[in-house]
């Protein structure tokens, strides 16, 4: 599996950003996607989870972000977004993109995105 991230950018505090997260791959590992979700790493801290979705559409929210951020999955299978509101300087950091999906139909694997940094100005 294959993920684009792409929407991140500089913001000033109180602004918004989309992110957008695209997988390919086979068809047998885009249908066996169980969850995708947003992991961020700021400068000298560990990478954290942000938001994920399942295949079912249930989320998960890292406390920090629960009411401004919102993760949505697109139309199609392969797509995530993560709408973010009321952005705060610390919430400057990389944003990674990341998809569990089934490599057989006993073992799954988790795929990282490259990363698309979001800077928020105070």
């Amino acid at each position: 599996v294959q993920l684009q991230a792409s929407g991140g950018g500089l913001v000033q505090a109180g602004g918004s950003l989309r992110l957008s997260c695209a997988a390919s791959g086979s068809i047998f590992s885009i249908n066996s996607i169980n969850y995708m979700g947003w992991y961020r790493q700021a400068p000298g801290k560990q990478r954290e989870l942000v938001a994920t979705i399942t295949s079912g559409g249930a989320t998960n929210y890292a406390d920090s972000v629960k009411g401004r951020f919102t993760i949505s999955r697109g139309n199609a299978k392969n797509t995530a977004y993560l709408q973010m509101d009321g952005l705060k300087p610390e919430d400057t950091a990389v944003y990674y993109c990341k998809v569990n999906s089934g490599v057989t139909y006993t073992l799954t694997k988790d795929y990282w995105g490259q990363g698309t940094e979001v800077t928020v100005s105070s």
